[in-house]
């Protein structure tokens, strides 16, 4: 359990993400906007600092070329000036080295590394590891006097000071007897890099705050644009809920203002048609209900004269004989047509209502199934009952009956004399009943019009029982004011089965059947289920 829990939480927290994103617009909003702000302002800000570092190292090289030139030809002139006779040549480099160097070091722009004839000459902090490996091949490779080489380099101190990216630039000397020394200034790249850090920061702090300022102006947008819109899902819903009177409020002329407006016409004519289906409605009700009550006084009157004349059949002639058993035949199925017209509009008003009591469901259908014996008996059919005990449920044992015996008149109208099952289940929740009949069934597109008001499957086919075509939609109505189901499966020349599940319990919310809507002979279901019990025959 513990795990379980952990892996709940787990699950919630990576999918809460994608919850808060899906869940608000604004949320996407802003969202989509600081992502797209900060791509845009990031390669902005990419593209600045690119162009900016390479006009400081252009302009850097520039200066260091031009500065290097003047160096080296001073150095060039002092050594050709020299006498050699009165100095060493390693000496008269060493001088030169830091009289140039002197030059460099007032505004601190460059230091010198000359090779000379004992070992390498530096006027500075700087180590020959400054010089790159690659200048001082091209530098020694080349005798042309005058000739600046440049390539960047990474100046490393004699002091520790951290290396600094730096410019190195090289270039001969020739001294009066012709020899060579290469000689290398270094130009450190200090107060450009510091020029670039600040500009860098200064990019980054105003990227951030651009960013910041459209996540703010995005959400004012979205604001502007959801309140509108959330205003009237909240119309919407308070119209769904039948409060039809209110009206969304009107501002400006605007896209927003016509959908308000759009909202508010839909309302009133939603209101208009309701309105108008309401009165329609309580007009029909009440022609039924006063149809069916006057019709009670001209048809008791009939049946009076009918059960006379039915009284009296045997001295009639048998063409007058039949004609009197028709007549009453027809009586009644005209009786019950009335009776069930007024429990329909009953069920139309809203004024039906259950009379619960606790009942044993098994002994009820077994009292039901005992009822339709005799009807069962002359269509040849047997009705067998499925059942493991009792199974006790808050009912309205009059209104369940009437369930039942619509399913079970049903299934032998149509059943064409095979045997027909009536199963039973229960669980701690509900109770199920279903009457499986092997009769000629329906198309499978027709599962929700047989419970339709006068719906036939054929409409050619005669009714042989004299039922209303009400039975089916009285039993749909009785089941849902149980709060249960009430469900149909068929298939040509399969036969059909009706499944009622109701709640043990008033008030208690289905969930799921004890028993299958589809046949169990035609589920691929092997052997009895633990539910099932040894088939009970009634009648014939």
């Amino acid at each position: 359990m513990p795990d379980r829990d952990w892996r709940t939480r787990s699950a919630r927290l990576l999918t809460a993400p994608g919850r808060i994103w899906w869940g608000s617009l604004p949320v996407r909003v802003v969202g989509s906007t600081l992502v797209a702000s900060a791509l845009v302002i990031a390669l902005g800000m990419f593209l600045l600092l690119q162009q900016a570092t390479e006009g400081v190292l252009n302009g850097k090289r520039r200066s260091a070329t031009a500065e290097a030139s003047i160096a080296v030809d001073t150095a060039q002139r002092q050594l050709r000036a020299a006498d050699a006779g009165t100095i060493t040549i390693n000496d008269l480099l060493t001088q030169l080295t830091f009289e140039v160097a002197n030059r460099g070091a007032v505004s601190g722009q460059y230091q010198i590394i000359v090779q000379g004839p004992v070992s390498d000459i530096r006027s500075g902090r700087v180590l020959p590891e400054s010089v790159p490996a690659s200048l001082r091949e091209v530098v020694t490779r080349n005798a042309e006097i005058g000739r600046l080489w440049v390539t960047p380099t990474e100046v490393v101190y004699a002091d520790g000071r951290p290396s600094e990216p730096g410019l190195a630039i090289g270039a001969n000397l020739e001294t009066p007897t012709l020899a060579r020394y290469p000689i290398y200034l270094i130009f450190p790249l200090t107060q450009e890099q510091q020029t670039l850090e600040v500009l860098e920061r200064a990019a980054v702090s105003t990227g951030v705050l651009l960013v910041v300022l459209l996540a703010i102006i995005a959400a004012l947008v979205s604001r502007q644009v959801v309140a509108p819109i959330r205003e009237a899902r909240l119309q919407a819903e308070r119209v769904t809920s039948g409060q039809l009177d209110d009206r969304m409020t009107v501002r400006g002329t605007d896209d927003l203002a016509s959908l308000a407006m759009s909202m508010n016409n839909m309302a009133a004519e939603l209101q208009k048609q309701i309105s108008q289906l309401e009165e329609l409605s309580r007009v029909q009700h009440r022609f039924v209900s006063d149809v069916s009550h006057e019709l009670r006084t001209p048809l008791t009157t009939v049946r009076m004269a009918a059960e006379v004349l039915h009284d009296a059949r045997e001295s009639f002639d048998p063409l007058e004989q039949r004609s009197v058993e028709l007549l009453q035949h027809e009586l009644d199925r005209f009786e019950a047509l009335l009776g069930d017209l007024l429990e329909i509009s009953r069920f139309d008003a809203g004024a039906a209502e259950l009379s619960r009591e606790v009942a044993d469901l098994h002994e009820v259908v077994s009292q039901e199934v005992e009822a339709q014996r005799a009807f069962a008996e002359r269509s040849g059919t047997q009705l067998r009952i499925h059942a493991t005990g009792p199974m006790t449920a808050e009912i309205d044992v009059r209104r369940v009956r009437r369930i039942l015996r619509n399913l079970i008149t049903n299934a032998i109208e149509h059943g064409e004399g095979r045997p027909i099952d009536i199963h039973l289940a229960g669980d701690d929740k509900a109770v199920a009943v279903a009457v499986r009949d092997h009769g000629v069934g329906f198309e499978a597109a027709h599962v929700k019009q047989v419970f339709h008001r006068f719906w036939r499957a054929d409409p050619a086919r005669n009714r042989t029982v004299g039922g209303t075509g009400l039975g089916l939609s009285i039993a749909m109505e009785d089941a849902r004011l149980h709060g249960g189901w009430l469900n149909a499966w068929g298939r040509p020349q399969q036969g059909a089965q009706f499944r009622l599940t109701l709640p043990r319990q008033a008030g208690q919310v289905l969930e799921i059947s004890p028993l299958p809507v589809i046949p169990r002979d035609l589920a691929g279901v092997a052997g009895r289920p633990a539910l099932e019990a040894a088939p009970r025959e009634v009648g014939a």
